[in-house]
């Protein structure tokens, strides 16, 4: 059994708790969720100054740094996205064995046969996820797996198998928190800015990622943001910059069996603890 997150274990700071549940904060929370101010954040955070920060990050966290490769970082950011040490983050090359992109508290939904799916109460379409109704309907009766990123994850991510990568697709918008606290009082999912990316997979048919921003996010920096490529399972596909936020993967019906523990856990509104390049499903033989 993985380890679990619950929501008493993410309880959100007062200021969070300000912003989403009272009217005042409410208002202060239309500026906060703006990109432009995310951007200053995240501009302050690419220059020198911002490694005075780095010190005071690494303690309050409890980060362990020696799981990663020693670096001279440039800034904040620099620090935020560091390299792990490859050997503590294996990627499983079996060709049938369904991997997670990246470290993350994940939550499984079941997309419904008419293109929606389920999460804190609110009811999501693929295609407002998208914003394209026909790329949408590919997942009617699949799977939506939420990956949730926390501060001190490890915050690059990677291509889940052998495929073909089509272009990316930004969507402009919000930039709310991805914390539980958000989840609950509102679409976050389809508010925030975000990119997807169809994968034309070897083994698990297509498979649409999704990178959501999330507040103080600086970018989504995806490598291969413009062209088609052929990739290998398991090169790195981007990094989310300064901040929490989330990975969304769509799958179509009948092609994936994810482990069962994800499915009562996200009913038992716990959040299953995975780590990048691990089996979290198996594909499904025809």
């Amino acid at each position: 059994m993985r380890p679990t997150l619950s929501k008493k274990d993410t309880a959100p700071g007062k200021w969070l708790k300000f912003f989403y549940h009272t009217k005042p904060g409410s208002v202060l929370l239309q500026l906060m969720t703006q990109r432009w101010v995310s951007k200053a954040a995240g501009a302050l955070l690419d220059t020198k100054l911002s490694c005075g920060l780095i010190d005071g990050y690494i303690r309050r966290n409890g980060i362990d740094m020696t799981q990663f490769e020693d670096e001279d970082y440039a800034s904040f950011n620099a620090f935020f996205t560091r390299h792990i040490r490859p050997e503590l983050r294996p990627v499983d090359q079996d060709k049938d064995a369904f991997i997670s992109p990246c470290d993350g508290k994940v939550s499984v939904y079941p997309i419904t046969a008419d293109n929606t799916f389920e999460i804190k109460g609110f009811t999501y379409t693929v295609s407002s996820l998208l914003k394209n109704a026909a790329m949408a309907k590919r997942y009617d009766g699949g799977l939506c797996i939420v990956l949730r990123l926390a501060v001190d994850d490890y915050h690059r991510y990677i291509y889940v198998d052998d495929c073909i990568s089509g272009r990316q697709h930004f969507i402009k918008g919000k930039l709310h928190t991805v914390q539980n606290v958000a989840l609950e009082a509102r679409r976050v999912f389809t508010e925030n800015c975000r990119a997807w990316t169809t994968l034309h997979t070897e083994n698990f048919g297509p498979v649409t990622q999704v990178e959501v921003g999330a507040m103080m996010v600086g970018r989504i920096a995806n490598n291969h943001p413009d062209k088609a490529v052929t990739v290998k399972r398991g090169t790195e596909k981007g990094r989310f910059e300064f901040g929490g936020s989330t990975i969304v993967l769509l799958v179509q019906k009948d092609q994936v069996a994810l482990d069962e523990e994800f499915f009562a856990n996200t009913q038992n509104e716990l959040e299953t603890i995975v780590r990048c390049g691990e089996r979290i499903g198996t594909k499904i033989e025809k």
